[in-house]
This record gives C-alpha cells, structure tokens and sequence, in this order.
C-alpha cells in the first residue's frame, strides 16, 4: 500500500518549488504536474489495491521481481498486465482526469476495447460503490475526462486498471484548487482474497476493468482481491503455489478448470491444495468447478470433457478431506451462470451479465468462509 499527502511527494516537503515549463504549457511543481487548470498527481501516490508483493519490476506488475525466473514466460508476460490493480484515493475535487500510457497497446477481436485497455471509475455513495465512468483507449498515449460539476465534498474512489494490458505511467488529473490524497480509513478491511485461475479470472471479456468478477467481488465484501488469473495458463503449477504462499491472505481461491484437462485436475489439485495448506493450515482455500459452456450443450465430446474435470475435481476434494486436511470449500458449477445460456461472448468467456451472476454465485460461499 503507497500512501503520501498530496503537499509532501514521496513523503518529503520540498522548500525549493522548481517549475520547469514545456512547450504544451504543462510544468511540474513539488513533484506534480499541471497543465492549465488541471493538476496531475501520479497513482502511485494513492494506495494501490491488489498487489500482493512489494519486490516489483515494474510499479504495475502483479509478481515480484522474484518470480521472473521461477515461472514460464508466458506467464511472466500476463502477469505484467494489470488485471485487479486499482488507485483507492480520496478527493474533494469537483472534476477528475485520468492520464494513462500503455505498455503494449493490446487488442482482442472479442473483448471491448474498454475492457482490455481502459480504466474505469466507482465512487463511494450511500453505502455502496457507484460506477461513474470509464476511460475509453485511443492508443499506447491516453486521457480522458471522467466526470465534471461535483460538488467540493470530500469523497473516495476507486480508479481500476486495465485487464489485458499494462500500465506504463498513470496520472489523476484534479482542478488546482483541490487536493487528492489516500483514504485515511480504508471500506477494504481484513486480509486480501487470492484468486489463481484462467483467462476468465483475468477478466475476459469484461466491457470494463470493474465488471471482472473479482473486482465485482472486491467491492461486494469489502476485501482488497489479488488477481491471479493468466490467461490460458492457470495449469496449478507448483510455482504458484509458491508464490500464493508467500501472501498471508484470508482465503485461496482455485479457479484453474478451463486451462487444465481432466487428467491435469487428478494430477495437480492434491499436490497443489496440499502444498498451500502445509504452509497455511488455517487459511481457508476454495475450490470453483468449471462452468459448462454453452457451446458444450451442442457439443458432446466438449460436454464430456467438462463433466469429467469436475468429476475430478470433486473426488480430488473429497480425498483431500479424507486426509484430514480442514477449511477447504467447494463450489458446484450448477447456478454459476444462471440458466438462459446468455452468460458468455463467445460460448466461453463471460460477458458483465456472466460475470456478474458468478460474481454473486461465489459471494455466497465467501461471505461464510470468511465470518
């Protein structure tokens, strides 16, 4: 977590203001930018949401440092995108831009443009958080604004990242006359939930950062969500187990289905589960079978694949507790997806409707394991 008062960058106060001018009449004082009216502050002066490690390349990655040499490069390589990181900071500014340069300027056939590379903003309001906007992507450069005429109150939001790019630089834009800083008492309480799985944990194909499933989970419990969810490669490997062991979290959730056959699930669920909780005995950890897509409904071998990796997924869970190992959970693919085969984009990947049926589906679960 990345805290600073807006008037001191980087924790320091600065007596010497330097402005240096530019051609497009932006400059920079105590650390800030400004252009106009406008007054930029970097994200990483604002408490960053679902990073697990503080050891990172890059400001926006989800593994550390450490981990570069320990898992396969397509892994690597996924986990520089920013699927679950989000800026939680308060304001009392009457307008907010958002300035973002991406790392790889991503693109999918099937997945909104929004989705894989634009940001979006909640506010708190009444009790709940309140999607206000999103910010469209235009190139590797972009800026948006996201909402004008507020009144000066003071208020928090929570600004989410891309899911399937990464983030490069990022800057909140605020009029002058106003300040922007971190929360001084955090709606994200307890212990962060860790979600390992697939594509599908990483988002795809969400409309917009905040309708993935775990950033719908995130804001439904209160609980800051580390995502680790890579596309096509959530296999169980034992190096994610590894590395989940090393966050002191209040659940472990596998969601690993889609990216494993059926034989993967017998050999890798036992020895994975079993590693997590002999480091962790009293962390719970919460086991999601694989939902039945649609097309699998018309396809039988596809059907028959399904079914059999939940089959093994299942008598993998009832072995594991016949061994004696506790606080382990299940989730049956029946009601995840709701039953009018309207849930997915492309027979596989959730659309928000999708996402959201999920969403609430494993909320259920969670909200007992964690009382």
């Amino acid at each position: 977590m990345k805290t600073s008062n807006p008037l001191k960058p980087n924790g320091i106060v600065r007596f010497i203001l330097l402005p240096v001018i530019c051609i497009l009449g932006v400059y920079e004082l105590a650390g800030n930018q400004f252009q106009g009216s406008i007054q930029w502050y970097s994200a990483q002066q604002c408490t960053i949401l679902g990073q697990g490690w503080h050891d990172l390349v890059h400001e926006y990655d989800r593994l550390p440092s450490h981990a570069k040499e320990r898992v396969r490069p397509e892994v690597w390589s996924l986990s520089t995108h920013s699927s679950g990181l989000v800026v939680y900071f308060s304001s009392d500014a009457t307008s907010i831009h958002v300035r973002w340069n991406l790392r790889y300027n991503n693109e999918m056939p099937h997945m909104a443009a929004t989705g894989v590379k634009g940001v979006d903003l909640y506010a708190w309001n009444e009790g709940k958080w309140h999607f206000i906007n999103c910010g469209r992507p235009s190139g590797e450069e972009n800026e948006s604004e996201l909402i004008s005429g507020m009144d000066s109150t003071w208020k928090e939001f929570l600004l989410y990242l891309p899911l399937y790019d990464g983030i490069d630089s990022l800057f909140i834009g605020i009029d002058r006359e106003s300040e922007i800083r971190s929360p001084e008492e955090s709606k994200f309480t307890g212990k962060p939930i860790v979600f390992y799985g697939t594509s599908i944990t990483q988002g795809g194909c969400a409309t917009r950062p905040g309708m993935s499933y775990t950033s719908i989970i995130e804001r439904k419990l209160g609980r800051d969500v580390i995502n680790l969810g890579f596309s096509g490669n959530g296999r169980m490997e034992p190096e994610l187990a590894e590395l989940m062991a090393e966050i002191d979290a209040a659940c472990y959730v596998i969601d690993c289905l889609p990216n494993l056959n059926s034989e993967q699930v017998i050999e890798r669920t036992i020895p994975f589960v079993k590693f997590l909780k002999s480091i962790h005995p009293d962390i719970p950890l919460l086991l999601i079978e694989s939902a039945i897509p649609e097309k699998a409904f018309f396809n039988q071998e596809s059907r028959n694949e399904v079914e059999a990796k939940n089959k093994n997924l299942f008598s993998s869970f009832q072995q594991l507790q016949q061994q004696g190992i506790e606080q382990i959970y299940y989730v049956p693919q029946e009601k995840l997806l709701g039953y009018d085969r309207e849930a997915t984009v492309d027979g596989v990947h959730y659309t928000d409707l999708g996402f959201m049926r999920y969403a609430n589906r494993i909320v259920q679960y969670l909200e007992g394991i964690l009382k």
